[in-house]
């Protein structure tokens, strides 16, 4: 679960840092106080994307820090060992975004791309927005969600790539058909293309060497006269060459070495340059003998090195990429005057891996509709407990033409809901009331939920459009919900943050020059003020207050009551 997070620079968020408790945490404020910041930063710092804008004004970058404890999380822990990230029975994850709009992501202490963080997050904490309902017409949305619920998500994954292998092998098929319909052209050209590479027989790195040699014959005269003036500054040229006045020194420094032995190690090193001296003129009087003057050689090394060039240029590759080239070339020839065998071998695979696909999928549709079942059961009931009672959720799966596979699947998913008793079900993207498709959301979300292994929740105003009765029975959801796993509210509902076992107030401060972001955790005298403000507003009466602690004692008495049942 989530143990703590720390934000920095964020926003109005000047710096904050807060733990946090199992069970079903709300948070609350004034509107535009800033209650969502929260769930944005725990988006942030589990790689979700974010620039420059994000920054508070005037500070060099943001920074999130949030803990997890893993200790009931095997899948965790054994995702992190394999990236070799573990860290006992803790998770640290940061996120730095700078001014200048760089990010840097950090899991226990090891900087990892953007997309690791994104992947331990979905494994972390799952967070629905207040403006989910939107997307559930979408029907990736829908058939995500049932996969999810039903524990069909591997199986879906095995599936899709199932279907890509299916269509790269169809893929190498189809070009290999195509190659074969001008197969006598394409045997002509490649006989060609490599009989001109053996006739060229370019050796592994001639090309370097032909270009080294041009480069010596072309100043070979540059070379000897070098050569010759440097030996004669070194050796020939009486009484000032180099050897000559070395060995004067060394003999004067070897008298005196005689008189104070201190002067050993440079008497040491004259003879040692002595040595070098010696040494570097004979291997430039090789140098200079070896020297050739040939411009026969020199027009050939130049042929070749033309030669060369034009078949790279030819076929649009460097000279060095010559060999593998060839060696291109001639199994493109090969699989050609085998075409019938890679063929029939190509064919076989893309039948398997059809078969692979169509097997796979057949069990992810059969997964599919006994999870719709058990879906739709669970969301209707849900309703009938958030104030829609006769409604009826039911979740389709229609099977698609065999002929028009997808990668998802065999199966389109449709999400269909009636409001109300008699009334046929329609699909979600033509119920009229925003209240009732905000409450089925909220229903969908818990039941989705309840098959989920992710730890730790986030529901974000996710109660808007609800009131009264129907808010209560909200909070006792996403409460019966927290007592399972962590859960996290942005509420203004004060029936809901009644019901929460931890409470936190988002507040806005200002000095007037700028403007921040505070959090508190609430004791219950606190509490009851912050309940008494979201159903009193302003003005906060006794009359209030009393409610208040009333809603709070009875929201105490309900959760042990339910736990005792």
């Amino acid at each position: 679960m989530l143990t703590s997070i720390q934000v920095r620079n964020f926003a109005i968020i000047d710096q904050v840092e807060i733990e946090f408790a199992p069970g079903m945490t709300v948070l609350t404020g004034e509107t535009g106080a800033g209650k969502s910041i929260l769930v944005d930063a725990l988006g942030l710092v589990l790689g979700e994307r974010g620039g420059s804008g994000l920054v508070r004004s005037g500070a060099k970058r943001a920074e999130f820090v949030a803990e997890f404890d893993l200790q009931n999380l095997p899948q965790v822990r054994n995702w992190l060992e394999e990236q070799m990230l573990d860290q006992d029975d803790e998770c640290h994850v940061r996120r730095v975004i700078g001014a200048d709009g760089r990010s840097r992501s950090f899991i226990n202490g090891n900087n990892v791309p953007l997309q690791s963080s994104k992947t331990l997050g979905e494994m972390l904490l799952d967070i629905h927005g207040q403006h989910f309902h939107q997307s559930l017409a979408r029907r990736d949305i829908q058939r995500n969600l049932l996969d999810y619920f039903g524990g069909l998500v591997d199986l879906a994954v095995v599936t899709g790539n199932a279907f890509h292998t299916w269509k790269e092998l169809a893929g190498k098929l189809a070009a290999l058909e195509a190659a074969n319909s001008d197969r006598s052209a394409r045997l002509e050209l490649l006989r060609f293309q490599i009989g001109e590479l053996e006739s060229l027989d370019l050796q592994p790195g001639e090309f370097a060497a032909l270009t080294q040699e041009r480069a010596k014959l072309q100043n070979s005269g540059r070379l000897a006269e070098g050569v010759s003036n440097s030996i004669e500054l070194l050796f020939d040229a009486d009484p000032t060459n180099a050897q000559s006045l070395v060995s004067e020194a060394t003999r004067t420094i070897e008298f005196l070495a005689t008189i104070d032995s201190s002067l050993e190690p440079a008497l040491s090193a004259l003879n040692e340059a002595n040595i070098q001296i010696t040494e570097a003129a004979d291997s430039l009087r090789r140098y200079g003998d070896a020297i050739e003057m040939d411009p026969a050689r020199q027009d050939w090394v130049e042929e070749r090195l033309d030669a060369v060039k034009n078949i790279a240029r030819k076929h649009r590759v460097e000279p060095d990429e010559i060999a593998e080239l060839h060696l291109q070339l001639s199994d493109q020839l090969n699989d050609l005057l085998h075409a019938e065998e890679r063929g029939a071998e190509l064919r076989q695979s893309v039948s398997d891996a059809d078969a692979s696909y169509r097997s796979s999928a057949s069990r992810l549709s059969a997964g599919r509709k006994k999870a719709a079942k058990a879906f739709s059961a669970a969301v209707t009931e849900a309703m009938a407990g958030l104030g829609m009672p006769g409604g009826v959720f039911e979740a389709q799966v229609n099977p698609r033409d065999t002929t028009d596979p997808r990668s998802s699947g065999l199966d389109d998913i449709d999400f269909l809901i009636s409001a109300n008793p008699g009334q046929q079900p329609m699909p979600l993207s033509k119920v009229a009331s925003g209240g009732e498709l905000s409450r089925m959301s909220l229903a969908i979300q818990v039941i989705a939920s309840d098959g989920s292994a992710i730890p730790t929740m986030v529901f974000d105003e996710v109660d808007s459009g609800v009131g009264g009765g129907v808010a209560e029975m909200v909070g006792m959801r996403l409460r019966d919900l927290g007592r399972t796993r962590q859960v996290f509210c942005v509420t203004h509902l004060p029936q809901v943050a009644s019901l929460g076992d931890n409470h936190f107030r988002i507040m806005k401060l200002s000095d007037g020059k700028s403007t921040r972001t505070g959090i508190t955790r609430l004791n219950d005298n606190e509490r009851i003020d912050e309940i008494a403000r979201m159903l009193g507003g302003v003005e906060i009466t006794k009359r209030t207050r009393d409610h208040a602690a009333e809603m709070l004692k009875s929201g105490r008495g309900k959760k042990s009551n339910n736990v005792s049942a």
